[in-house]
């Protein structure tokens, strides 16, 4: 999953720049870039953002000003040329305060900062969190399991049963129990690659080596396809 951003800056050229720095990472997207708070607002209303980088000197209304109106803002980078602000901006939590001219590499401490809350208050929810690495590392997600944060890599799972308020992960050496929904679980597994086949499993295609109108069949296991899932599944495994 890709982190959605939104760049705010009344400064075209510093736009240019965030836009430059963004772009060399794989796992975010620029959603919108805005020059001013009133396009952001309706940015914000018609899309998902989970992080903004803003400016706060702009026309009408300032970055803190407009952050302060905000309900339930997404994650927010400040960038400025001010030091001044720095104070309001901590005291509003946002992830960093970064100072024109931004480098790179300060660039990079901001977002790894960002990547460090999102885990934290992932874990904190019971949540997945998920990686794709371009460093060749295999993609893996983060489970939380009782009091432990395990690392476990796509490749290596076979399905994902719903119970309750849990999910256990199977694999082929162990099984992990988490408190998450299945709904949250196949919202952060790429769909190229994990199918819900009934409303308690979701598979990994990779691994099914036989199916029917029923049932798909996985290294030791034969799993349901559930009625309502079944054209879907069908569909999507027919060659």
């Amino acid at each position: 999953m890709k982190t959605k951003c939104l760049i705010i800056d009344d400064e075209p050229l510093a736009r240019d720049l965030m836009r430059s720095h963004i772009e060399k990472l794989e796992n975010f997207e620029i959603v919108a870039e805005c020059g001013d708070a009133m396009k952001a607002l309706q940015e914000l209303r018609n899309n998902s953002i989970d992080l903004m980088f803003m400016d706060i000197q702009m026309p009408q209304i300032t970055g803190i000003e407009f952050l302060k109106t905000l309900k339930n803002p997404p994650k927010v980078i400040l960038t400025t040329a001010y030091r001044q602000y720095a104070i309001d901006g901590f005291e509003l939590d946002v992830v960093d305060y970064l100072l024109k001219p931004i480098t790179f590499e300060r660039f990079l401490k901001a977002v790894n900062k960002y990547y460090e809350l999102s885990t934290d208050e992932s874990m904190s929810n019971g949540s997945v969190v998920m990686h794709n690495h371009s460093n060749g590392e295999e993609a893996f997600i983060y489970v939380k399991e009782n009091k432990k944060v395990l690392k476990v890599h796509l490749n290596d799972i076979l399905y994902l049963e719903g119970l309750s308020e849990y999910v256990q992960i199977y694999t082929e050496n162990k099984k992990i129990v988490t408190k998450n929904s299945m709904t949250n679980m196949a919202s952060k597994l790429p769909d190229t690659e994990f199918m819900r086949i009934h409303k308690s499993y979701i598979v990994s295609m990779s691994k099914i080596q036989a199916f029917t109108t029923s049932s798909v069949e996985i290294p030791g296991k034969q799993l349901p396809i559930g009625r309502s899932y079944k054209n879907s599944v069908i569909e999507a495994l027919q060659v």
